[in-house]
């Protein structure tokens, strides 16, 4: 967990989301890049009050401060190679942080 307060935002409405959730196939999507988690077909408010997804997302906020912008995403896009989605390190980590009470706490959302 985050042993300093992390900062983030969020950008509704965002095309990077868009393009995940053409390439996914699905309808809502955050996807994080640096410190901001873009959203698309979801508002900010109804994502924020959606706590595991909140968690999750606030996890690669964590990750990427802990490897840095671009080492993170070279690891996360091998493990996602090599292990698949759904076995990715990154990912299994983000989804214990759904389950993770107040772990959001640990994170401030700028503007």
């Amino acid at each position: 967990m985050a042993t300093t307060t992390l900062r983030y935002r969020v950008k509704e409405n965002s095309i990077l989301a868009r393009m995940a959730a053409l390439i996914l196939g699905a309808d809502k999507v955050a996807i994080v890049l640096g410190v901001t988690i873009h959203l698309h077909h979801t508002g900010k408010a109804e994502f924020l009050a959606n706590k595991p997804w909140l968690r999750h997302e606030l996890m690669h906020i964590e990750q990427y401060a802990q490897h840095g912008s671009v080492l993170f995403i070279v690891l996360y896009l091998s493990q996602s190679l090599k292990n698949g989605y759904y076995h990715n390190s990154f990912e299994v980590a983000a989804r214990r942080a759904e389950h993770i009470e107040r772990y959001e706490t640990a994170f401030t959302m700028t503007d």
